[in-house]
């Protein structure tokens, strides 16, 4: 791959990053703090949040298998994406390449840093190869962008055609990872030491039922951490979001059950609406959702909505014509969207 100095943007090598007040506190026994012009009333939320979350990435680590400095936290993964593109993509020059359909948010990032954002069209499998990726890319070409499992398409990705892709590209490549739990397949956040140019995205939103507190995970090289956090706002994770996500991590077990709950109403949702008249076919999902086709997506839309139960029409999304997306809620929650479809007449 090309040095990380060389991907990443001159302004952004050289930047000398802003210093707060808790950055330059560090261990040291105080309870005295006279420096970073707080409230001294209202404890403890008075007091600026931990800027580089240590004690949430020293409880996060072992349960994701990488170390303190692999992990970035941010508001969101849409906050990590952004970084991204701040970080390594000249406005005006550089582009990126990513697969279509994907998650919506790569382009919008593209658009709002003017970095051109190159679509590659998936098989009708919803699957891609390396080598068209790779045609797609040019030396001005600094992120390649993967969404396993996909959204919308709720397939995991290849993994052999992944690790081409890290082996042969000399940019970055981000895995965005944010339904792995629900996928069988392995996190790529294991093979870190393995490829130096591989950014792995999570977020607490699926697994964790944690959309709420906005928190999302990118893992990557310690080098391209740092890059990451020299260029995010100081106290980009408050401490509310830190403290709940403290107490989910001591729930882990819970989690898990959570997990294996969605996968087996997953599996029933998906053979209940496979067998309704107005479905067409339901796509295999590695996710907490699935994608099915329909005889006519927006009317059944509009027909879910009038009686207050909506999913996601995706009719005008590449590959997905008439297709809904459809989310794994809670056994009462399938029950009444399956009660409201088996009243629907085309």
């Amino acid at each position: 791959m090309r040095t990380l100095q060389e991907l990443t943007r001159p302004n952004i090598w050289k930047l000398k990053p802003y210093s707060s007040a808790r950055d330059e506190y560090k261990g040291a026994t105080a309870s005295v703090f006279l420096d970073a012009n707080e409230n001294p009333y209202n404890l403890p939320h008075n007091r600026y949040p931990d800027p580089m979350q240590h004690e949430l990435k020293a409880v996060l680590a072992p349960i994701k298998h990488v170390r303190p400095e692999q992990i970035f936290l941010g508001n969101g993964s849409d906050e990590a994406i952004d970084l991204l593109f701040r970080a390594f993509c000249e406005p005006g020059t550089d582009n990126v390449v990513a697969i279509d359909p994907t998650y919506g948010m790569y382009q919008v990032c593209a658009d709002v840093n003017n970095v051109a954002y190159r679509k590659v069209l998936l098989d009708e499998q919803f699957q891609f190869t390396a080598d068209s990726l790779l045609a797609a890319a040019d030396a001005h070409t600094k992120l390649i962008f993967l969404c396993s499992p996909n959204n919308p398409t709720g397939n995991d990705l290849s993994h052999t055609q992944i690790e081409i892709l890290l082996n042969r590209f000399d940019g970055l490549v981000v895995v965005d990872e944010a339904y792995i739990d629900f996928s069988s397949l392995p996190s790529f956040a294991g093979m870190l030491d393995r490829y130096p140019n591989l950014i792995v995205l999570q977020t607490f939103s699926k697994a964790w039922g944690c959309a709420a507190i906005r928190l999302g995970m990118a893992f990557a090289s310690p080098e391209i951490i740092g890059i990451l956090s020299k260029i995010k706002y100081p106290y980009n994770v408050n401490q509310l979001t830190q403290q709940q996500a403290l107490d989910m991590l001591s729930r882990y077990e819970e989690i898990n059950e959570w997990v294996q709950t969605l996968k087996a109403e997953r599996e029933v949702l998906m053979r209940q609406v496979e067998a309704l008249p107005c479905v067409l076919r339901v796509f295999a999902s590695d996710a907490n959702f699935f994608l099915a086709r329909v005889d006519d997506a927006s009317r059944i839309y509009t027909y879910l909505v009038d009686r207050g139960i909506i999913v996601r029409n995706r009719h005008s999304v590449s590959l997905c014509g008439n297709c809904l997306r459809i989310t794994i809620g809670n056994p009462f929650e399938n029950s009444q969207l399956m009660e409201a479809l088996k009243n629907y007449r085309s």
